[in-house]
């Protein structure tokens, strides 16, 4: 099961007690993945559609528990692309659709217009942090999704129109975090892409399961990308410390060609022949091997100096 699809079936499982948040939760679902359906003058159907079944058990719940209401529900598979079920739950009540719609503050009527869509959300819909929490729930089940913490970390909101995406925004910066919205194609977008934001915000909405899988997940990459550098740095340092003694070694044998190394004092010439002896072995070791032992830097010094001597033969040469 997709990460996505999981986090969903998690929110749509919490049990919301107070009818404020039910209000907010129910509106949010139909302000993302709902429709109006226009049968005539003051005549119109609502309809969920949604290919993830429980968010449209969800809003079956909760129209159930409000309005004791029964919308009918359908089911049918799409002929394109993956050929995924989708699922719909159509109140086919004109006055029970008009009835849910007023309450949860999507259609306004008055009597010089009629009815028109409020296209923001309704502050009376978000007045408690509980029916904050529960209307961001509700949003991310009806028309949000995150991608797989194991491959990147992405979640957004896809949204009708910019007013309504600009108020979800404000909704969620309001707890703290950093939102963007992005236009993608005919939809805004609005998204979160540091984990550590994500985190927050599934939590604020009460996907406790999927925050601790996501964590787990960070935890393990964090760990697998700190052995990388180590590995890539011990790397690093071995290559370099192979192409220093490949390079001292060949000033070594230039010096021993052209000139001879007994012509070099004995510090330098017991070096230069622990180097020949050892090719492969650390400064450090080199050092060790020494009587009286020296130091690392001590050893860097006469190397350093025996290939200040090779350069300086080469350039008498040329």
């Amino acid at each position: 099961m997709f990460f996505s699809s999981k986090t969903k079936m998690e929110l749509s499982s919490i049990k919301l007690e107070n009818s404020c948040c039910q209000h907010a939760a129910l509106s949010a679902v139909i302000r993302m993945t709902g429709s109006i359906e226009i049968r005539g003058k003051d005549k119109l159907n609502l309809k969920i559609v949604s290919e993830n079944a429980d968010v449209i058990r969800y809003a079956f719940k909760i129209i159930k528990r409000l309005f004791n209401i029964t919308p009918l529900l359908m089911m049918k598979k799409k002929r394109r692309l993956k050929k995924n079920n989708v699922y719909a739950l159509v109140i086919e009540s004109s006055d029970d659709s008009i009835k849910v719609l007023k309450d949860l503050k999507i259609l306004h009527y008055t009597s010089d217009k009629g009815f028109h869509l409020h296209y923001g959300i309704d502050d009376s819909m978000v007045k408690n942090s509980c029916c904050k929490r529960a209307y961001l729930r509700g949003a991310f089940l009806g028309g949000g999704s995150i991608t797989n913490p194991e491959k990147t970390y992405h979640l957004e909101f896809l949204c009708h129109n910019y007013k309504y995406a600009s108020d979800l925004s404000i909704l969620i910066n309001s707890f703290g975090l950093k939102s963007k919205i992005v236009e993608r194609k005919d939809y805004f977008v609005v998204y979160l892409k540091k984990s550590e934001q994500i985190s927050h915000l599934l939590n604020v909405m009460g996907a406790h399961s999927s925050l601790l899988e996501m964590e787990n997940i960070r935890v393990i990459k964090g760990v697998r990308n700190a052995v990388n550098r180590l590995v890539n740095c011990d790397t690093a340092n071995l290559n370099k410390t192979i192409n220093a003694s490949m390079r001292q070694v060949e000033n070594i044998k230039y010096i021993e060609q052209k000139i001879g190394l007994k012509k070099l004092s004995k510090p330098l010439r017991e070096i230069a022949e622990l180097r020949l002896q050892h090719p492969d072995v650390s400064l450090k070791e080199l050092g060790e091997m020494l009587v009286p032992p020296i130091s690392k830097s001590g050893v860097n010094h006469r190397l350093r100096k025996l290939d200040s001597i090779a350069d300086d033969i080469k350039n008498s040469h040329n």
